[in-house]
């Protein structure tokens, strides 16, 4: 399987940055026996790191001007770094081990098994601004792909729901729900769709209409 550097830094905090850039330098600087054809002088590279490294703490303060410097750092010291990262791949022979060596770390080269979701729930039931209206909000699941919600009347004394009305919603913000009965009590649930399909309902949240 071919090895891949990690890369995508951009999303990274400055610290974790840092750290990536010094390994890489300390690796290749170390080894420079294995990688003898750097494409960017390393003494070149280390002072970039330092002066992004250097540019951190003033950055900080909220300066305009300092945050600028430090992004134009780090931008320059990232781009040395694909560089050479880009290097390590193509001389390692893809062999991980001798890759290592050079202080850069590989990417994972499987993605994670979809997981289980959270079981959702209805955050709140409402009367709505109007006669016969109930508004429903859904707690959001992480990674769900879209949530379905279901209510149906409640009637007599034995709490038994009738039929259920079913509808699939593709976010979780407030839903306003008309055409129910004043003075029934409507029970509702809700349940989310993941990649391993859908979880169970959750519990019943009831309100009767006015």
């Amino acid at each position: 399987m071919k090895i891949r550097a990690l890369f995508g830094l951009t999303r990274m905090p400055d610290g974790k940055v840092i750290a990536l850039l010094k390994g890489s330098l300390n690796g290749l600087s170390d080894h420079a026996d294995i990688f003898v054809k750097a494409p960017i002088d390393l003494e070149t590279y280390r002072n970039g790191i330092v002066a992004y490294e250097a540019a951190i703490p003033a950055a900080l303060d909220g300066s305009r001007t300092a945050i600028a410097l430090k992004n134009k750092l780090r931008e320059d010291a990232s781009k040395m770094y694909a560089e050479l990262a880009h290097y390590a791949q193509a001389n390692c022979n893809e062999d991980m081990v001798t890759f290592l060596l050079s202080g850069f770390l590989a990417a994972p080269t499987t993605k994670a098994a979809p997981q289980p979701l959270a079981q959702p729930t209805i955050d709140y039931l409402v009367h709505g601004p109007v006669t016969g209206q109930l508004k429903v909000k859904i707690g959001s699941v992480a990674k769900a792909l879209s949530y379905e919600f279901r209510y149906a009347p409640v009637p007599g004394d034995d709490g038994t729901p009738a039929a259920f009305t079913q509808e699939a919603v593709g976010s979780t913000k407030p839903r306003i729900i008309s055409g129910l009965t004043p003075g029934t009590v409507y029970t509702f649930q809700v349940r989310a769709l993941g990649r391993l399909g859908h979880t169970d309902w959750s519990d019943a949240v009831s309100r009767m209409v006015v």
